[in-house]
């Protein structure tokens, strides 16, 4: 209880003695209950004297951020509560897991979603125990946290994640505490102007609250250490107005938060109502919140005659010798026993009923909100008949086509079909148009708050497609979108898709654990599209030539990763239509805008979509016994294999050929490995055991061979790809450089085809001239030869 009678500033603010002493034994509660999780897996409620055998082997955990994240809390509780909120709460520090964890239970959500978790002595031992324990729970804010939208093992992330949800949510606050070592991260930094694409009309609120408790793990944070006006210059100067809580009384702080917060929410309800009621347009300064608390506050001040609280050390477990060293327990205990459990907790473990109290009840609960488990909110997206958008075919090859400005034709309209559930949206940095969707921003604009100018075109704070030049940015608010029940679309160009490798690494974690966990439901997948792509990357150079997010997808779990290389345009519309109605997966197209040669009419389309690789027999001549497959995987592999098949009947007439296309990479895994993998007896069908089979693939030729390696016939398997060789030359050059052009595969061919040894010598003199035919060409024409620029398919149709 706070004694209100000595401490006269207890009593100056909006809450009254009684739910000041309430709020802070709630919070007392949330502290004690955070304590307990790092240490202890008996005697939870210590009803006896604490002993070694209480204390758990491995401590482990983080201490220093979670008592001003259990603050926050307790104070986001009464404003729900007096004003009806729909809240989230995004938490960047996610080593303040056990406090998040602590504050669902004492609402009640935690027991609601694992009912052996229960609200009595057995259930707070239990919640204590399963704390990094073996089979138990992560030490950070995870997606086994009931409210949680955020995993929070890597820093950088909170605040886009934040904004994300908060698009097109009208009604939704976000809190999203960022930390001030996650507050030096590149992301991080970035996404405070996310505002500047926050419309207060049609979308809902973030609350930034950056918690300066000044240290990281071993040292000081930067904006603790920087002057607090420069601090607030710097938000101001991000487009915020700044609002300052600092202090470690809490008696004071408490009556102090409850002033300052509801000011803020003051603030935030009265934006809302100029943009929505009163017409104003001017992008507002929307409110954050700098809030500086000691790191470990109420924590051990000293432990080993080192100070403790308000430094680095606070920032894990500050008692890290209990079992060695009884000091250290005794401390613990006294610790622990500061709290005084025994009155917050009644005589069967339960929360104090008056306490229970302080927390919303039903989905108003933050550990219950809709928004924090998207998929109970999920409504399927509306998608136009693909097929409408076809690519008439009249003969194979001989027309040229750019892919994806076809993909931009069906993602308008996609937009327009759900223009009234406003759920859909494309993100990208600032490539939406050079990777040729410019028709998905018809009619809909580009999301735009800041200023704008005459020449300005397509920007629109209404905007439905999203760029800005981050790609940090894009993967957040789209990782946010998707988490809180909506759809989206992020197109990338190809070789700087790797900047976000870090972030789709979590969020397939993501993925792959909610899978587990029965209460969280699907959400829509998370759907990329590269293009820019490494063979049409000639013009930019070396820097801009690389294919490797394929094999960074492939080494995540095969129950959560698909990656899709479509030939054409027609195959391209199929798997996007796929990949758009699919649930919690993380899908990657790969897919060339430059004009190139067309494949298959949409009924063929479909169907070698749908089985995900398959004979051209329009293109084979192999009638059941080939001499060699030519198989080939991306758009400018399957021209340059196809071409190859038309050199080869040239140089061997006789030859038999069987072309096979992969469009979905992961099927030439075992089915043993991935749901989409062939089985043994189709794919041996494809690729007969005993028979060379030449592949031009568009990324690392090791990629076919990791995914072959179990198959039959293996060693057998010759690989073209990118082999890391470029430069700013022309599109056929970049083939040759890297050995995927037609004059080596076809090279190739006749090297593996036994009866043609004959031959060899013959072929590669052959091929020495094309390539040196080839090369003086390009240098002295700095362009491609007239026949390979003109190339069509020769073959039937």
């Amino acid at each position: 209880m706070i004694d209100t009678a000595t401490n006269e500033a207890a009593t100056q603010g909006p809450l009254s003695a009684e739910l000041l002493d309430k709020m802070h034994a709630y919070w007392r509660a949330a502290n004690y209950l955070s304590v307990g999780q790092i240490y202890l897996k008996d005697n939870a409620l210590l009803e006896r004297p604490l002993t070694l055998d209480d204390v758990k082997p491995r401590l482990l955990g983080h201490w220093g951020t979670t008592p001003g994240l259990n603050f926050l809390y307790v104070h986001w509780n009464r404003l729900i509560k007096e004003r009806n909120l729909n809240m989230i709460y995004v938490i960047g520090p996610g080593h303040g897991g056990p406090g998040l964890v602590a504050n669902t239970y004492l609402e009640g959500s935690y027991s609601e979603i694992y009912p052996y978790i229960g609200q009595d002595k057995d259930g707070v031992k239990r919640l204590f125990r399963q704390f990094s324990w073996p089979y138990g729970i992560p030490s950070h804010v995870a997606p086994e946290t009931p409210g949680s939208i955020h995993e929070g093992g890597e820093l950088g992330y909170s605040l886009v994640h934040a904004y994300g949800a908060a698009y097109d949510n009208p009604n939704l606050i976000v809190a999203c505490v960022v930390g001030d070592g996650e507050a030096e991260t590149g992301p991080l930094a970035t996404s405070w102007h996310s505002n500047k694409f926050l419309n207060a009309a049609t979308d809902g609120a973030v609350l930034p609250i950056l918690h300066l408790n000044g240290y990281k793990i071993a040292n000081p944070t930067v904006l603790a250490r920087i002057p607090h006006a420069e601090l607030e210059d710097l938000m101001r100067g991000y487009g915020y107005e700044p609002y300052t809580l600092a202090g470690d009384d809490p008696a004071v702080l408490h009556q102090q938060a409850a002033a300052l917060f509801d000011k803020v929410f003051d603030r935030i309800a009265e934006i809302q109502k100029a943009a929505r009621e009163d017409g104003v347009t001017q992008r507002p300064a929307w409110p954050m919140i700098i809030m500086r608390t000691p790191k470990g506050w109420t924590g051990p001040k000293f432990v080993d005659d080192k100070p403790v609280e308000n430094t680095w050390r606070a920032h894990q477990v500050p008692l890290d010798g209990v079992r060695t060293n009884p000091e250290h327990l005794r401390q613990l205990e006294e610790w622990m026993r500061s709290y005084k459990p025994e009155e917050l907790f009644d005589a069967h473990g339960a929360l104090r009923a008056d306490l229970q109290e302080i927390a919303p009840k039903g989905r108003l609960r933050m550990g219950m909100n809709a928004h924090a488990n998207g998929g109970l909110l999920l409504k399927p997206l509306k998608i136009p008949n693909f097929r409408d958008f076809e690519v008439k075919i009249d003969v194979r090859g001989n027309e040229d086509v750019e892919s994806t400005r076809v993909l931009g034709r069906l993602l308008h309209a996609v937009m327009e079909a759900n223009s009234a559930e406003k759920n859909f949206r494309v993100f990208g940095p600032d490539e939406t148009a050079s990777n040729r969707l410019g028709d998905v921003i018809t009619g809909t604009g580009k999301t735009w708050e800041a200023e704008t100018l005459p020449v300005d075109v397509d920007l629109s704070p209404t905007g439905r497609v999203m760029e800005v030049l981050s790609e940090h940015m894009c993967q957040g608010w789209l990782e946010g979108y998707l988490l809180t029940g909506r759809h989206g679309f992020f197109s990338c160009y190809e070789a700087f898709i790797h900047i976000i490798d870090s972030m789709v690494n979590q969020h397939a974690k993501w993925l792959k654990t909610t899978r587990e966990i029965p209460w969280r439901k699907p959400i829509a997948s998370l759907n990329y599209l590269l293009s820019s792509l490494v063979w049409r990357q000639d013009h930019n150079g070396f820097s801009h030539q690389d294919p490797g997010f394929i094999d960074h997808l492939l080494n995540k779990k095969a129950d959560v990763v698909r990656i899709y290389l479509p030939p054409d345009a027609n195959t391209l519309l199929s798997v996007a239509d796929h990949c758009l109605r699919s649930r919690h997966y993380v899908n990657l197209i790969v897919a060339g805008k430059q004009p190139a040669p067309q494949w298959l009419r949409m009924d063929e389309a479909i169907a070698h979509c749908t089985v995900g690789m398959g004979v051209w027999n329009w293109a084979s001549n192999d009638e059941g016994n080939p001499d060699v497959v030519m198989a080939c995987c991306g758009d400018v592999p399957t021209m340059e294999a196809l071409a190859a098949v038309g050199l080869l009947r040239e140089l061997v007439p006789d030859i038999r050929i069987r072309v096979v296309n992969v469009v979905d990479l992961m099927a030439l895994q075992p089915q043993s490995e991935h749901p989409h993998g062939l089985n043994v007896e189709d794919y041996d069908s494809m690729f007969p055991p005993h028979v060379p089979t030449i592949f031009a693939f568009h990324g690392y030729p090791y990629v076919i061979h990791r995914l072959t390696y179990r198959r039959h016939n293996h060693d057998n398997l010759h690989v073209r790809g990118y082999k890391e060789e470029g430069t700013t030359t022309t599109p056929f050059d970049m083939c040759v450089l890297n050995n995927i052009d037609r004059f080596q595969l076809t090279l190739d061919a006749i090297h593996r085809v036994p009866r043609l040894a004959d031959k060899v010598d013959a072929t590669e003199q052959w091929y020495s001239e094309q390539i040196q035919r080839h090369k003086l060409y390009v240098s002295e024409n700095g362009e491609d030869l007239p026949e390979i620029t003109n190339w069509r398919w020769p073959g039937k149709n």
